[in-house]
């Protein structure tokens, strides 16, 4: 088994946000000078979406003591948002709508977090499971041709390998060059075993293997959290993955959560 490389705390600088701090390594003394790890995010080998295709996508901006950071996420109700447990922090502000993040759209809106509820068996690097976390907006999206939640999995329908799905994100678009617009590229479902042949803490029953091994195409650094929608239902979230972003990564899988989905949506509703 190949030993995975030590992950990272925060996402990367974003060019719509230039103050937002370099990778940082926790709690792995590998991670000397020039970083070698990240969470997933970036869209390699992808290309510009269509604006507004993505209807669910969430930008997220991110307080912590460590300072600002962004990830990515999805609207799943007007009033929820779901992300990656990885992306919490003290205050969360959330940008639906977007196209180009570096401009001020007509079609975005602009809403802070109330409530930040990450799950309560969420291990941080280097472990990494339980990567989930859920957002109560302050004040409920507007549905428009820009902002529209995606479908959630139903709780026993599992996605099977071969499965052809869709990442999107603002993430890095290469090792260096950063992008302002939505990226979308096309990933393939895995086997497990691809998975957890090259990832220690790999588990099959939380966690989904995405990204065919032989293309030049995944998900990387910039926006962890986002979603990986298949047949236009949110099937995973972008979590982690090589040091070289070299497919496959690995991703949340939301149907094993679905039952906390709905009780703590359930029980936050009636606390506006």
């Amino acid at each position: 088994m190949s030993r995975k490389a030590p992950l990272c705390h925060l996402p990367p600088p974003h060019p719509a946000f230039p103050k937002l701090p370099t990778w940082h390594c926790q709690q792995a003394p590998e991670c000397t000078g020039k970083p070698t790890c990240f969470f997933a995010g970036k869209i390699i080998g992808g290309r510009e979406a269509r604006p507004n295709s993505h209807p669910y996508m969430a930008f997220l901006l991110i307080q912590s003591p460590e300072g600002l950071s962004a990830c990515g996420g999805f609207l799943v109700r007007e009033d929820f948002v779901l992300t990656a447990g990885h992306c919490f922090g003290s205050s969360i502000n959330v940008t639906l709508g977007a196209h180009n993040i570096r401009r001020q759209e007509g079609t975005q809106q602009h809403i802070t977090v109330l409530r930040a509820i990450r799950h309560p068996d969420y291990n941080p690097p280097p472990v990494i499971q339980n990567d989930i976390m859920l957002l109560q907006l302050r004040s409920r999206a507007r549905r428009s041709r820009a902002v529209k939640p995606v479908a959630l999995p139903q709780a026993t329908k599992r996605v099977q390998p071969g499965a052809l799905c869709t990442v999107a994100g603002w993430g890095l678009v290469s090792q260096r060059r950063g992008t302002n617009v939505l990226q979308e590229v096309k990933l393939r479902v895995q086997t497990d075993q691809t998975c957890a042949n090259r990832f220690q803490f790999y588990n099959s029953q939380t966690q989904i293997c995405v990204g065919n091994p032989r293309e030049r195409k995944s998900a990387f650094k910039g926006d962890s959290g986002g979603p990986l929608v298949c047949n236009n239902v949110a099937q995973g979230i972008v979590s982690y993955g090589s040091s070289s972003g070299n497919p496959p990564a690995v991703f949340t899988r939301i149907q094993s959560f679905m039952p906390w989905i709905k009780r703590t949506m359930r029980r936050l509703s009636s606390r506006y």
